[in-house]
């Protein structure tokens, strides 16, 4: 079956993660991707050599493009890119404010030239003079966004343990574009996008900042408990394994007292009768918790809280999520001809004659100028 986005041409003078993890997307849905790079390649190749050679986030969020090496500050390079924008439907870059206006290439100037293309231009904190020479990075913005400080526990910050804000730009930019190749479909314009790490964390963080400044306090570091729910949280058994149990109403608060931990009195003791009520005595909860829970082995704690309907999750390590039961897998090679086993795409299509997939066969992840001969010939 054709790809949703077979026919779809996108260029990309992208970098990092956020722009490739945006563009990886569009390619799983079936759009070609020319990427553009300096002669030395993103700076996201030299992160790591795990995927067979590569960087694993480069693996990750470039194999099935093309890559072709230009200098477009010469003038020979940028007649070329201007004839692949020519014919491109889509024009991505997150290069520094103003980097691209300077050599020529705004986006501004570029949909006055091509009233269909759609651009997308993904920055750190957006256009504000005061910011635009500040560099970010996926770190820096989890730290100025307030991320870090409700992340990790009571007495240690903590980063999130993957890359979330580029990985949240990268995916939220996908939806923008989509969102612009359908107005076009109806309207035959393009549109101009541009989105910042900063304001997509910042809307992430929507919720701690709503109760900072509506609700009376916004959230602490509580290391495995949640802010505002409780019990959700995460217990140790008699083994010493950790397991998180999430209570997201009366009627299971009841249920774990009484089935899982035997102790149905504890649901009624004054002090942990509501949500509230268990917030506000959340040490008291806790101690009640972790004593009751440590009796227990934890085949036999996730026996009785599967019975009792809870919601529960073990913490598990990276050698356990290799192994888990739910996940799924796609092979890519890597540049140098190795097999490497990712995740798979979240998206899975339900099989019926009508379906469109994304592409699912294997990909290769481009070698550095892989293709530029061959694209200098496409559009001579």
């Amino acid at each position: 079956m054709t790809a949703v986005l077979e026919g779809i041409l996108v260029v990309a003078v992208e970098q990092a993660v956020a722009a490739p993890v945006c563009t990886a997307r569009l390619r799983d849905a079936g759009a070609r991707v020319i990427k553009v790079e300096r002669s030395d390649g993103d700076f996201a190749r030299g992160y790591d050599t795990a995927a067979g050679g590569d960087s694993s986030y480069f693996a990750w969020a470039n194999h099935g493009k093309e890559s072709v090496v230009l200098d477009f500050k010469h003038s020979e390079d940028a007649a070329l890119l201007r004839r692949m924008i020519a014919a491109a439907d889509v024009f991505v870059q997150n290069l520094a404010p103003g980097a691209l206006e300077r050599t020529g290439f705004g986006s501004n100037d570029l949909r006055a030239d091509h009233p269909s293309l759609i651009t997308l231009d993904i920055s750190g904190y957006g256009e504000a003079p005061e910011l635009a020479e500040k560099k970010a990075y996926d770190l820096l913005v989890q730290a100025e966004s307030g991320l870090i400080g409700i992340s990790g526990g009571p007495n240690e910050l903590g980063r999130v343990g993957v890359s979330v804000c580029d990985i949240g730009t990268g995916v939220t930019a996908y939806g923008a574009v989509l969102e612009a190749l359908l107005a076009r479909a109806t309207t035959g314009r393009g549109r101009g996008i541009r989105l910042s790490l900063f304001d997509m964390m910042a809307e992430w963080m929507t919720v701690p900042l709503v109760q900072h400044e509506h609700g009376g306090g916004g959230p602490t570091r509580v290391g495995l408990r949640h802010p505002s729910i409780a019990p959700y949280g995460a217990y140790a058994t008699s083994e010493g394994a950790l397991t998180l149990i999430s209570i997201q109403n009366e009627r299971e608060w009841v249920r774990l007292c009484a089935e899982t931990l035997a102790d149905p009195d504890l649901a009624i003791d004054p002090r942990f009768t509501s949500n509230n009520d268990r917030v506000a005595n959340r040490e008291a909860l806790e101690a009640e918790l972790s004593r009751r829970v440590e009796l227990l082995d934890r085949a036999e704690f996730h026996r009785r809280l599967g019975a009792a309907a809870i919601a529960y999750g073990s913490v598990n390590s990276l050698d356990d999520l290799a192994v888990h039961p739910a996940l799924r897998r796609r092979t890519i090679v890597s540049s140098t001809g190795a097999a490497v086993d990712l995740a798979a795409h979240p998206v899975r299509w339900t099989l019926d004659p009508d379906a469109t997939p994304s592409t699912s066969e294997p990909t290769e992840v481009p070698a550095v100028g892989a293709h530029t001969d061959a694209v200098r010939a496409e559009f001579s």
